[in-house]
C-alpha cells in the first residue's frame, strides 16, 4: 500500500490520501529534515497500523512532501522467499549436483577412452595412437601432444632397436671368424706358419671386435650426455698435420695423396685424444672411398670464432638418400659393401658426437667437383 502527504513546516498537513489520518511526521522529525530523507516510521491508517517507509523531500515553498509505502507486504514476500529457498534448495543442489555430474562425464568420456588406449600401447604395438575427439577443445589437444610424443617414442624405440641389431651384427662376424681361426687351429697337426697366419687372423678379430665396443661405448656416453672431453689450448695445425702423418703409410699403399690446406698458426680450445679420434675416422673413411692415384684433402681454418676442420676425397661422393642419415649409426652409402670395404659404419657418428661435445656441429655434403667433404666445426 503506498500513500502521500504534504505538510507545512509546522506539522499541519495540507494535502493527504485518504486512508491516512493523521501527520505522517513530527514537529521535531520536520525540524531536522534534511532536504532529501529516507524515514521508518509506524502510520495509523483508517484501519490499521503499519510500518512503513517514508521518503521526505522539503520544497522551497515551506512545504514537505511525504510518500511512503508498507513495507509488510515486502516481509511478506521476503518470509514467502525464505520458505521457497529452504524447501526448494535441496531439491535445485541435488538436482544441479546430478546434472554437473553427467556433464562431467560427457566431458571426460573422451580422456577415459584415451586413458584405456594408453594402458593398451605396449613395446610390441607402438604404432598405436591415442584416440582425439574431433572437439578441437584442450583435451584434444592434449591428445594430439600426446601421439606426438609417441610417434617420437617409437622413432626413438625403432632406432634402438636397430642399433642393437646392426650392433649384434657387427660383433657375430668377427667372433665367429675368430672362433673359426681357433677351432682350425686346435683341429689338427699344423705347421709353425700356419699357426701364426691362425694367431695373426684372430688377433686381427679381436682388435676388430675391441674398436666395436669401444666406439660403441663413446656412443652410448654421447647418448646419454656424458661423453667425455677434456679441452685445453693446443696447436690444432700441428695436431691435424701429426693425424695425416699417421695415415701416411696406408695412404702410400693405396697410392693415395694426402694434402694438407691448414691455415697458419690455427688454435683451439679442444681435447687433442678426441680430436685426433674424429678426425682419424674421417680420414679413415675418405681413405676407404678413394680410388687408388686419387686424392684426399685435410683442410682447416679459423673464422669468425669458429674453425672449420675439413675432410675431402675424390671419390664417388655420398648418394643422395644417404646424405639424409650419414650420421646415424652403421650407416653405410652403399649397402652392398663389404664390412672390410665399409667398416662398421661408426666413423661418421662418433665424429659428429665429438663435434657436439665441444658445442660444434657436422656435416656431410658433396663436392661440386666430385668426391665427399665432412666439416667439423669447434668453437676456436
Amino acid at each position: 500500500m503506498a500513500f502521500v502527504q504534504v505538510v507545512d513546516l509546522q506539522g499541519r498537513v495540507l494535502e493527504a490520501s485518504e486512508v491516512l489520518t493523521e501527520p505522517l511526521l513530527s514537529a521535531r522529525q520536520l525540524e531536522g529534515l534534511a532536504t532529501r530523507q529516507f524515514l521508518d516510521a509506524d502510520v495509523v491508517l483508517v484501519d490499521e497500523t503499519v510500518t512503513a517507509r517514508l521518503f521526505a523531500v522539503a520544497s522551497a515553498g515551506g512545504t514537505v512532501l511525504v510518500v511512503g509505502t508498507s513495507v509488510e507486504e515486502q516481509g511478506e514476500a521476503l518470509a514467502g522467499l525464505a520458505r521457497l529457498l529452504w524447501l526448494g534448495a535441496p531439491a535445485a543442489l541435488g538436482a544441479t549436483t546430478w546434472i554437473a555430474f553427467l556433464l562431467a562425464g560427457a566431458a571426460l568420456r573422451p580422456v577415459e577412452r584415451m586413458r584405456l588406449e594408453a594402458a593398451a600401447i605396449s613395446a610390441s604395438e607402438p604404432g598405436r595412437r591415442l584416440p582425439v575427439p574431433a572437439t578441437g577443445d584442450e583435451i584434444a589437444r592434449l591428445g594430439e601432444t600426446l601421439n606426438s610424443m609417441l610417434e617420437r617414442m617409437e622413432s626413438a624405440l625403432e632406432r634402438e632397436r636397430r642399433f642393437v641389431d646392426d650392433a649384434s651384427h657387427e660383433l657375430r662376424t668377427p667372433l665367429a671368424i675368430l672362433k673359426a681361426e681357433l677351432d682350425l687351429a686346435l683341429s689338427k697337426s699344423r705347421t709353425h706358419r700356419e699357426l701364426l697366419a691362425a694367431l695373426h687372423s684372430a688377433a686381427e678379430e679381436s682388435d676388430r671386435v675391441g674398436r666395436l665396443a669401444e666406439d660403441l661405448l663413446v656412443l652410448a656416453r654421447a647418448d646419454r650426455g656424458g661423453l667425455p672431453v677434456r679441452p685445453v689450448q693446443l696447436d690444432l695445425g700441428e695436431l691435424l698435420c701429426a693425424i695425416a702423418d699417421s695415415f701416411e703409410t696406408v695412404a702410400g699403399k693405396r697410392r693415395i695423396n694426402i694434402e694438407r690446406r691448414i691455415a697458419p698458426n690455427l688454435q683451439a680450445h679442444a681435447d687433442p685424444v678426441r680430436i685426433r679420434q674424429a678426425v682419424g675416422n674421417l680420414l679413415d673413411n675418405a681413405l676407404r672411398h678413394t680410388p687408388p692415384l686419387g686424392k684426399v684433402q685435410i683442410a682447416a681454418a679459423n673464422a669468425d670464432g669458429l674453425v672449420s676442420i675439413d675432410v675431402l676425397d675424390s671419390g664417388k661422393g655420398f648418394t643422395p638418400a644417404f646424405i639424409d642419415n650419414a650420421f646415424e649409426p652403421f650407416a653405410r652409402s652403399d649397402s652392398s659393401r663389404t664390412r672390410s670395404e665399409g667398416g662398421a659404419g661408426l666413423g661418421l657418428t662418433i665424429a659428429r658426437a665429438i663435434a657436439e661435445a665441444h658445442g660444434g656441429t657436422a656435416v656431410a655434403s658433396n663436392r661440386e667437383a666430385g668426391g665427399a667433404r665432412v666439416t667439423l666445426t669447434l668453437h676456436s
